[in-house]
């Protein structure tokens, strides 16, 4: 059987609230982008590569060694986190390096961490 969430036993609605909350809503195409970052987060390997950069720019030769994966899977994600705007990319001679985008990815990361160790 499924558990459902606890409903109300009467209905009552509160205008004022609704009318606050539907003001404050993002628009539909903003929520859609939203939902999209948040599902670029839902792959383990996106996660752990974003991880492996915490601290310093690495090449895909340095990703591979580090994360135990080939050059090519690497290449990938790193293809789609580029695409979404949480690691950018600088060449360097032969070598592509590649760091976090910026401060948010970290802040995203830190506190999704810290939600689910609680």
């Amino acid at each position: 059987m499924v558990k459902h969430a606890a409903c109300c036993d009467e209905k009552c609605v509160h205008k004022d609230l609704v009318n606050k909350v539907v003001g404050e809503l993002p628009d539909e195409d903003a929520l859609y982008d939203l939902a999209e970052l948040f599902k670029v987060f839902g792959d383990s390997t996106r996660v752990r590569i974003l991880f492996a950069l915490f601290d310093s720019e690495l090449c895909v030769c340095d990703l591979s060694e580090a994360l135990d994966m080939t050059q090519s899977a690497i290449s990938h994600q790193l293809q789609i986190l580029r695409t979404n705007k949480l690691v950018k990319s600088r060449r360097e001679g032969k070598q592509v390096y590649y760091s976090l985008a910026d401060q948010h990815v970290v802040t995203i990361i830190a506190q999704g961490l810290s939600h689910i160790m609680e």
